[in-house]
C-alpha cells in the first residue's frame, strides 16, 4: 500500500512536527499564561453546557 521510503518520511515528518510544537509551546508557556487566565472556566461551562443538552435528549426520548 506505501512505499518504504513514504513510511519512512511519514515517520520522519510526524516526530519533526511534534517536536517543534512541544519546543514552541514550551518558549510561549510564560506568554499563554498571562494571555489565557481563566480560560479553563469556560471550558467546563462549555462541556457542561453540551452534556446538559444530551441529558435534555435523553430525557425528551425515554
Amino acid at each position: 500500500m506505501f512505499s518504504t521510503g513514504q513510511i519512512i518520511f511519514a515517520l520522519l515528518f510526524a516526530i519533526g512536527f511534534t517536536v517543534i510544537i512541544v519546543f514552541s509551546y514550551k518558549k510561549d508557556k510564560k506568554l499563554h499564561i498571562k494571555n489565557y487566565k481563566g480560560v479553563q472556566w469556560v471550558a467546563m461551562a462549555f462541556i457542561a453546557f453540551i452534556l446538559t443538552l444530551f441529558l435534555i435528549k435523553y430525557m425528551l426520548k425515554t
